[in-house]
């Protein structure tokens, strides 16, 4: 027993010996900064670089690359000049970014957006008060910050130090405080995700369904966190991802075409990758079906992806979006009357608005899916009126024409004579005759067209779902849905004009003061305090005014800036006895015309389709290669790209050959000894592969050293012998 465990030992000194030396027989000496192929792969160069690293050092270098960030119903745009604009809803004061300088980044939350400015320091707007109010914009007091996320409802900033600051949710807030040597923070809805130097990742928050189980992720140049998912970039170009994958928001395998990709986002129930030739891939809910086809874009320097939807930036600084269905931010260019002169009244529809010219024709501006804008060829109009995807127009014979939907019937006005007035709302239309009844076509099953007992009327307004008359002697009438009362207006008197809204109806009384009945969720009903008024309009949530010194005022909902008209002045007033609009409210935009017949709108601010965002300093990289391989990833010559970019590297060995390492200007290369890397622009650089021959087998020392074995092994038996033989002493007998 005692041989054969001597015996194992001395096999076992063999191995070792044939594990240190046969691989340096088998190759040849190893020529110092020349690694075999089986060496691990390194992270990062010394400067620990990453793709997140690099951003960071282009934004610490006064560089401004201008990008997109999009939260939940608004994009955010970062400008070359440090100046940002938004679009999408506002309610919470998220888009209110105007004044904002000096930026090199921005994130988008849910209801609030934020800023690093080029000084460490940070801006953010959103909630201030209120339920969704987390105190996610208190901010003014960090510094030294380096890079900004935003989550749903907080915010977190990595610092130059490593460690990393967040306010808002509080269980976010207190575990990112031990956080060290971080060079990226991304924020999901409900958990924050952070890039170490070393290219490992660690994650706190919401982790029912694995978001956070990133532990065992390695060579990670880029984080990106979404809803319920993180996905992980590495620097070949392939993707990693965890979580909630029911629709397939983690199916970024390099099989499914995630390949080649120099950057990630991710969304609510989806994931987007920018390829390196500009190219992008989507997955998850259903991208083709709600809308998320990104299939076709190309020229892409960087994407984003919100809860709703998914927005590109090209390289020269334009913008182009995909939405989910749902997902539009109302810019139909619906303000876009400022070429409108010589008008003499507006209408405004649900996202069109529409001016008649003194000459008697019509213009109109906005959405034209129906063609409710198909007003070209109309002459002889004297009034105009938008209803939600139709335009009717009033002749001066006492006739109406009408375009758009007709799906209700709400343009069946062809036999209508001896008319005028006309009102118009969503799928109804109303026409006031000269002997005070009424008329009315189109959806009738809450009882709005339901007029035909209408007596002594002298103007006429269309809401909702529901139909208004102004009697001669100041009194109202009101037919149609009025479970929010707003068809309860039998007991007004005095009042001498009236219009109908989303849900509500408004009054205006002799004494200029207004009256209201309805729904007042928005407070479209704040209008006790307003006196002076000539002229109201009730849009879809909030109501206007025109004051008789020519200003206006509104109330309500002002998500797309549809009240902002306080520095309006000089509209035209209508005179007594008239019943056409100066100033006219639609869905979420407001009109009105001047004097000089020229025309203000407020709403929608522009889509992000129309925003041009300047284009980013451009840094050149010259690529090249020793014998013995090339460079077929970018190639080999010279190109320019965006400061801050990722451009990927792959260089390719001639059969005989291997690939060495890469030299030259390597500070930002992730891995100077991987064949498959990617580097993060950050100057004007030139860098090689370099590659050597494969050295043939030395069979002569393999051969001496497996002699030299079974000389050490003989020995050793032989000694191991002779010892045996002398303990056991000699024979008994």
């Amino acid at each position: 027993m005692k041989k054969r465990r001597i015996f194992a030992q001395v096999l076992s000194f063999i191995a070792l010996v044939f594990t240190l030396i046969l691989p340096v027989s088998a190759t040849g000496a190893s020529v110092p900064g020349h690694l075999p192929d089986d060496h691990p792969i390194i992270h990062s160069t010394v400067d620990g670089s990453s793709l997140a690293s690099e951003m960071i050092l282009n934004t610490a270098q006064g560089n401004v690359t201008p990008m997109v960030a999009t939260g939940s119903y608004h994009t955010v745009g970062l400008k070359s000049d440090g100046t940002v604009v938004a679009a999408g809803d506002n309610y919470y004061g998220q888009c209110d970014v105007s004044g904002w300088t000096d930026i090199v980044q921005v994130a988008a939350g849910v209801v609030h957006t934020v800023g690093l400015r080029s000084d460490g320091t940070v801006v953010a707007v959103g909630p201030e008060g209120g339920d969704l109010d987390f105190r996610q914009c208190d901010v003014s007091s960090w510094t030294d910050i380096v890079q900004i996320a935003a989550g749903s409802y907080y915010t977190v900033g990595a610092k130059a130090d490593g460690t990393v600051v967040a306010v808002g949710n509080d269980n976010v807030q207190r575990k990112v405080s031990h956080w060290r040597d971080i060079v990226q923070v991304a924020a999901g809805s409900y958990h924050a995700v952070g890039l170490k130097s070393d290219g490992t990742v660690v994650a706190v928050g919401y982790n029912q369904h694995g978001d956070c189980d990133v532990a065992d992720w390695t060579d990670v140049v880029q984080v990106a966190a979404g809803m319920d998912h993180t996905v992980g970039l590495k620097p070949d170009g392939t993707v990693v991802a965890v979580g909630y994958n029911d629709d397939g928001q983690c199916d970024v395998e390099e099989r499914r075409g995630w390949r080649d990709i120099i950057q990630v986002s991710a969304g609510y129930v989806h994931t987007v990758g920018l390829r390196a030739d500009g190219t992008t891939i989507a997955a998850g809910l259903d991208v083709f079906d709600v809308g998320f086809d990104v299939r076709g874009w190309t020229d892409i320097v960087q994407v984003a992806a919100g809860h709703f939807r998914i927005v590109g930036l090209r390289s020269d600084g334009t913008v182009i979006t995909v939405a989910m269905v749902g997902g539009n931010y109302d810019d139909y260019g619906q303000c876009d009357v400022g070429d409108w002169t010589n008008i003499s009244q507006v209408a405004a529809g649900s996202y069109h608005s529409v001016g008649l010219e003194h000459t008697g024709t019509v213009v109109a501006a906005g959405d034209n899916a129906y063609g409710q804008c198909d007003v070209g060829d109309w002459t002889g109009i004297v009034q105009v009126a938008a209803g939600g995807r139709h335009t009717v127009g009033l002749r001066s014979d006492g006739t109406v024409v009408a375009v758009g939907d007709n799906g209700d019937g709400q343009r069946d006005v062809g036999s209508w004579t001896d008319v005028v007035q006309v009102a118009a709302d969503y799928d109804h239309t109303v026409g006031l005759k000269s002997d005070g009844t009424v008329l009315a076509v189109g959806y009738n099953h809450e009882g709005q067209c339901d007029i035909g007992g209408w007596t002594d009327v002298v103007q006429v307004a269309a809401g909702a779902a529901h139909t208004v008359g102004l009697k001669s002697d100041g009194t109202v009438l009101a037919v149609g849905y009025n479970d929010d009362g707003q068809c309860d207006v039998s007991d007004w008197t005095d009042v001498v004009q009236v219009a109908a809204g989303g849900g509500y109806t408004v009054g205006l009384k002799s004494d200029g003061t207004v009256l209201a009945a309805g729904s007042s969720g928005f407070g479209q009903w704040n209008i006790a305090d307003w006196t002076d008024i000539v002229q109201v309009a009730a849009g879809q949530y909030h109501t206007v005014g025109l004051k008789f010194d020519g200003t206006v005022v509104a109330t309500g909902f002002n998500n797309q800036q549809q009240c902002d008209v306080s520095s309006w002045t000089d509209i035209q007033q209508v005179p007594a006895g008239k019943y056409y609009q100066t100033i006219a409210a639609g869905q979420y935009h407001t009109v009105g015309v001047k004097s000089d017949g020229t025309v203000f709108a407020v709403g929608p601010r522009p889509d992000p389709a129309k925003w041009s965002l300047g284009t980013a300093t451009e840094d050149s990289l010259t690529v090249s290669s020793t014998a013995g391989g090339a460079v077929i990833i970018p190639g080999e010559e010279s190109f320019n790209h965006n400061a801050g970019a990722m451009v990927r590297l792959v260089a390719e060995p001639d059969a005989g050959y291997r690939f060495v390492n890469w030299t030259g200007d390597t500070g930002a290369i992730f891995n100077v000894n991987a064949a498959a890397t990617a580097i993060a622009m950050r100057a004007d650089c030139s860098i090689t592969a370099n590659f050597e021959e494969k050295p043939p087998i030395n069979w002569a020392l393999i051969g001496g050293i497996i002699a030299a074995a079974v000389v050490v092994a003989a020995l050793a038996i032989f000694f191991v012998h002779r010892r045996d033989g002398r303990n056991r002493g000699p024979a008994q007998t």
